[in-house]
């Protein structure tokens, strides 16, 4: 560890522009509240840190005492994506929802409701929304936290749900530029390529971004995914042709022209990490023109933090970062911190009485019927046989999804099987012939609901989904993911998305009982 100086310039610039996580939920540390007293601009919150909306306004009650102007930061998408309500579910459906309901308005109001749940709990920036088009249908990261796969609906949803969220006096934070929408990797656990043109980029992957910079949006995060056409040999994040050459550029020499603050992503994915190690990866994000170093997957210490603050400095002194550009990346963190501070004293008020009547009308809005106006047809309480497939981790596997407890309040007796993903050497037809099985045995004669959440993506859950409904040809289906696999089952319901009040608005559909 270099010996650094906590007054001086260069020091402080280089914690400036580090937001890590932590541990914590009553209280935070005390290295965490010396350092964020002592110029470091910000952190990252995650659903270890977060209890009750109660809880979490006390935690960052603390963070805002030690410095006013603090970035507290959150993965709040809604939909499966949730921080605030990481132990029950949404109460607001996610992008996939809003863009399936396709009313800009919907999707305006309930970023806002959203916006003033943050902004009363203390969260000064939003890591939301996704703007990535999601038009691979082997995406296993975005998904259903996409808008969509068409380039302007994703675009005008983008763009509301900006307006909504900083009305609230909540910063939004478009991601992951320049488009994680067409990969078959998570960039969590290696490096995606997206091997398409400049110009396939322009009138695709760019055209959301475009429209949340020339929204206002206050901050974009870059993505961890290498696009040959702009760079081939450093990832997005680490790229200056990426950041530098495209996201900041000028709108009249082919860039975005943004000149707000630029996160990374987590810089301890393996996309960047395992080639180029945090401190390395940390190093080249802010000499390409990132300006926040997001380092969020695990909870951080005083001495990682102080040793990677001191690897930026170590890097101006060799010359392999400009101190003028460490300067730059800090002053945009503090400028950041200077509008949130005024935001919350000017953004919209407290969060609205019904707001969960918000987040229940935009699910029920975007849920898709077939055969259409079709109606469940139960014998007293179904079983619900939930087919679940592993989740990513910016979803987590805390976050609880489905039907059944949804269902068991409507219909009581309601019972459920939960059929986990096999190992990946498994024989898929097997595996579905002893789910099937499983299912009939528990079920007796009482009605299937079958819940299945991205059922193209996996053959053993799509074999025994074909296998359940040929033996059960009154089986009720359930997709709570994106659905690109055609309708099946004698009632089939789409709530694009597994928020809990997506759950909600498919029983009301299946129990008959709406409200």
């Amino acid at each position: 560890m270099t010996a650094a100086s906590p007054s001086d310039s260069l020091s402080r610039d280089a914690l400036t522009v580090l937001q890590p996580a932590f541990d914590g939920t009553d209280t935070a540390p005390a290295w965490l509240l010396r350092l964020l007293e002592n110029g470091m601009s910000g952190v990252g919150l995650f659903g270890r840190n977060v209890v009750s909306a109660e809880q979490l306004t006390r935690l960052n009650g603390q963070l805002l005492a030690a410095n006013p102007h603090a970035l507290v930061a959150v993965d709040e998408e809604g939909g499966d994506v949730t921080r605030l309500e990481v132990a029950d579910g949404s109460s607001f459906p996610g992008a996939h929802a809003l863009g399936a309901a396709d009313d800009t308005g919907l999707t305006r109001a309930v970023a806002g409701e959203m916006g003033r749940r943050l902004a009363a709990c203390g969260v000064t920036v939003n890591w939301a929304p996704s703007a990535d088009v999601n038009n691979n249908p082997d995406n296993p990261v975005i998904g259903t936290r996409s808008f969509g796969d068409d380039p302007d609906l994703v675009a005008r949803h983008t763009v509301a749900f900006v307006e909504g969220m900083q009305a609230a006096g909540v910063a939004a934070c478009v991601k992951h530029f320049p488009g994680h929408g067409d990969t078959d990797v998570d960039s969590h656990l290696a490096l995606p390529r997206i091997g398409v043109d400049l110009e396939t980029l322009q009138r695709r992957e760019l055209v959301p971004f475009r429209a949340a910079v020339a929204a206002g949006t206050r901050c974009v995060m870059s993505a961890h995914l290498l696009l040959p056409a702009l760079d081939p040999d450093l990832p997005g994040t680490l790229s200056p042709a990426v950041l530098h050459g495209l996201l900041r550029a000028p709108v009249a020499e082919g860039g975005l022209g943004f000149d707000g603050l630029i996160y990374t992503d987590g810089m301890e994915m393996e996309a960047v990490a395992a080639t180029h190690g945090i401190d390395g990866g940390s190093v080249m994000a802010i000499a390409a023109g990132a300006d926040a170093i997001c380092i969020g997957g695990t909870a951080w210490d005083e001495g990682q933090v102080l040793g990677l603050r001191d690897a930026l400095v170590r890097a101006v002194r060799e010359g392999r970062l400009s101190e003028e550009r460490l300067h730059e990346a800090a002053e945009r963190c503090r400028e950041l911190g200077r509008w949130t501070a005024a935001a919350r004293a000017t953004g919209d008020p407290a969060p609205a009485a019904d707001a969960e009547a918000i987040g229940l009308d935009a699910a029920r809005r975007a849920l898709r019927i077939h055969p259409a106006g079709a109606a469940a047809r139960l014998r007293g309480a179904p079983h619900v046989a939930s087919l679940v497939p592993g989740t990513n981790i910016a979803v987590g596997a805390e976050t609880p999804w489905g039907l059944a407890a949804e269902l068991r309040e409507r219909l009581p007796g309601t019972t459920e099987s939960v059929h986990p993903a096999p190992a990946a050497d498994a024989d898929p037809a097997a595996v579905a012939a002893a789910h099937v099985t499983e299912i009939l045995d528990a079920a007796g004669d009482r009605t299937v609901v079958a819940v299945v959440r991205g059922v193209h993506r996996y053959r053993w859950m799509s074999d025994t989904l074909d296998a359940l409904v040929a033996a059960r040809p009154d089986t009720v289906v359930v997709e709570m993911g994106v659905p690109f696999a055609p309708p099946t089952g004698a009632l089939h319901l789409t709530t694009h998305g597994a928020a809990r009040v997506c759950g909600r608005a498919a029983a009301e559909v299946i129990a008959g009982s709406p409200g």
